[in-house]
């Protein structure tokens, strides 16, 4: 078997070319593990999987054209041993949950050390699970939180676009009666002091996205 046999194939997802760039310079100096290709978004990740087939994939979940989460659902669905680790700049535990639930098998913060993005590698191609500190308080923290309806989560989301309750009865074609119930509902659940600091909380936990 030679060298590259044996070393953890790794493909890296970032739109920002500088992350990537990061990511090479740090597997090149590992002797265990090789960088077999780079995607800059949803769709070529996809691509690099089928041609390269890596042990592991790197998937940031902010990029042009295709996101992360749908990303990784592809791959996994068309690949269920695929191995992939989200690492990414946003900590929301609904976000965490989904890429969880999607089939990732790791999910590390940008700001992570370079021993710690390492050590998941390793832990992910031997087949464990892992989560970040940071990352497992997120999910723990809102653990038994009531979630969002999804006619709840369509208002929050008009609500962070800047419509006010008669826009959102309009859009939504319901009344402003039923508008202001889940409004209400919104406020108690994500525990906010008005309709602004719900979208702010709401885009924090990945609950909606701009």
């Amino acid at each position: 078997m030679s060298a590259d046999a044996s070393r953890i194939r790794i493909l890296a997802v970032d739109d920002h070319p500088v992350v990537r760039e990061g990511i090479a310079g740090l597997v090149s100096l590992q002797p265990d593990m090789t960088l077999v290709g780079e995607a800059c978004n949803g769709r070529e990740a996809i691509q690099q999987f089928r041609t390269y087939h890596p042990d592991i994939t790197l998937m940031d979940l902010q990029m042009p054209e295709m996101n992360g989460l749908d990303s990784l659902i592809a791959i996994r669905n068309e690949f269920p041993d695929a191995r992939v680790i989200v690492l990414t700049t946003y900590a929301g535990d609904v976000q965490i949950v989904r890429a969880i639930k999607a089939g990732a098998q790791a999910y590390l913060l940008k700001n992570t050390l370079h021993k710690e993005l390492l050590q998941t590698i390793r832990a992910v191609h031997a087949g464990k699970k892992t989560l970040s500190p940071e990352v497992s308080y997120q999910v723990a923290e809102h653990a038994t939180d009531d979630a969002l309806t999804p006619s709840e989560i369509a208002v929050l989301r008009l609500i962070a676009a800047g419509n006010a309750n008669k826009q959102i009865a309009d859009q939504l074609s319901i009344t402003e009666e039923t508008v202001k119930s889940r409004v209400k509902c919104i406020l108690s659940k994500l525990g906010a002091n008005d309709r602004t600091h719900a979208a702010v909380i709401g885009l924090k936990r990945g609950i909606i996205e701009l």
